[in-house]
């Protein structure tokens, strides 16, 4: 009985018309089928063509392009692909598009499947393909350096390189189990193996020993804008944010939700949180309010604690709770309300002191050197990225549960090589999944569900 030919997708893989250019790709085992149809013939392989593409039915020209050709399985997909560069108007790409349908063996592709098919025809690993979509959706300079080094292997290599280490050292083991009456079987092959096994135990924890920051630089540093009400938090958020992100209101309680706003903070990526002002309340939303904001300023890595510099004379306010934060900076914001009204001799301060800054949100007194701290902030907090591999919880967990399987092997006694072989394996099984190679199908649908059409 023969197999179904698989389906023959096809998708707009630029951006969305118009557009000077409009890229439709065609991936499957119909894509020759389809190209010969669209423009009358074959073109040489990885060669730019220009040829007019035609309307099968009619026979109408709906377009002049470039086209390649890239015979499987040296393509993208590892499958026959063909590539149409077109005009970008809308009613071109809707015409190519529509002429592709009628062709019988293809239909549009789904979110990501040009690069499933990738995966699964072993052109990418799958820490490749979430290099990919990390790179698809970089926002700053530090994410686009990353997810490039995680899609040309900066994880999947390695993981490849200690999973063989792992198989010779199992290959020891399992030689000494099978073979433990031949006289030219060496004794101490349990030695050598758990010598290997603990080198590679040792490198594997120390690539974990990063705080997560790499899974953090995907996200961005997560700096709290937290304190009292009407304190000039929502202000703050607003001018570091360069628009009108949050509601400004002289009235208590205005915020009482957590606001999110992502900055591109001297290529770093950082998550600004306006949380509301931090009091007791009768109101049930604003306590819920109050409670959330608790929450994210603990789970924050930095807290911008403010205090309006005009109330009670200019004397800042002081809240204990902020001390229970890791990491605060304390924002003495208004300060153009004190030299008004004469309370202080004082101009705003341009340098930070002990991680403590005078400004006015309103008027922008005193930001350049908040901003100019910030960013530096970012950068030390970042450094350690550039060597991190771990970018993923996914990632860290399959590196964990490595590590926890080499730890219960080196454990066991010497007699018990039927007990180290098995965590052994569990071992290779767990570098498997990182890469894909083994028992992934429950996380791609996860994975790949977040592409765009086309890729």
């Amino acid at each position: 009985m023969s197999v179904p030919a698989r389906p023959t997708i096809f998708a707009l893989s630029s951006g969305r018309p118009p557009a000077a250019i409009a890229v439709v790709r065609v991936s499957g085992p119909q894509a020759h089928v389809a190209l010969e149809k669209l423009i009358g013939r074959m073109p040489a392989p990885r060669k730019a063509t220009l040829a007019r593409v035609r309307d099968p039915a009619s026979g109408e020209v709906i377009d002049e392009a470039l086209v390649l050709w890239f015979p499987a399985p040296h393509s993208e997909t590892g499958e026959d692909v063909a590539e149409l560069q077109l005009h970008g108007g809308h009613a071109v790409v809707v015409a190519v598009l529509d002429a592709l349908g009628t062709i019988e063996g293809c239909r549009p592709a789904e979110a990501g499947e040009f690069t499933r098919r990738a995966f699964e025809n072993g052109r990418l690993d799958l820490t490749a393909v979430e290099g990919l979509a990390d790179l698809v959706a970089a926002e700053t300079q530090a994410q686009r350096r990353m997810a490039f080094r995680q899609l040309k292997g900066l994880i999947g290599d390695r993981a490849e390189a200690w999973r063989l280490r792992l198989i010779e050292a199992l290959a020891l083991v399992e030689a000494r189990i099978d073979f433990s009456d031949e006289a030219d079987v060496p004794e101490d092959l349990i030695g050598s193996a758990l010598h290997a096994l603990r080198q590679l135990r040792d490198e594997i924890a120390t690539s974990l020993a990063d705080g997560g920051r790499g899974e953090r630089l995907r996200d961005g540093l997560v700096v709290a804008i937290a304190g009292p009400p009407n304190a000039g938090k929502s202000t703050l958020l607003n001018r570091l944010a360069r628009r009108e992100a949050a509601i400004v209101s002289p009235y208590p309680g205005t915020t009482r939700d957590v606001i999110e706003v992502h900055l591109d903070l001297g290529g770093y990526p950082v998550t600004l949180l306006d949380t509301a002002g931090m009091r007791e309340s009768s109101d049930p939303v604003e306590q819920e309010g109050v409670r959330r904001a608790r929450d994210r300023a603990a789970a924050a890595d930095l807290v911008l604690w403010v205090t309006d510099a005009s109330a009670s004379g200019g004397v800042p306010q002081v809240v204990a709770e902020k001390l229970d934060y890791s990491d605060v900076w304390c924002i003495r914001n208004k300060i153009d309300v004190v030299e008004r009204a004469g309370s202080r001799n004082e101009s705003p301060s341009s340098e930070s002191v002990n991680d403590s800054f005078s400004i006015s949100a309103s008027v922008g007194s005193g930001m350049d050197a908040l901003l100019t701290a910030l960013a530096a902030y970012a950068k030390k907090y970042f450094a350690a990225t550039e060597s991190g591999i771990v970018t993923r919880v996914r990632h860290r967990r399959a590196l964990e549960e490595t590590v926890a399987a080499l730890d219960r092997a080196l454990a066991e006694n010497a007699g018990r090589e039927e007990l180290i072989a098995e965590e052994l394996r569990s071992a290779a099984t767990a570098l498997g999944r990182l890469t894909g190679r083994v028992d992934v199908e429950d996380i791609l649908d996860v994975i790949f569900r977040d592409f765009c059409i086309g890729k």
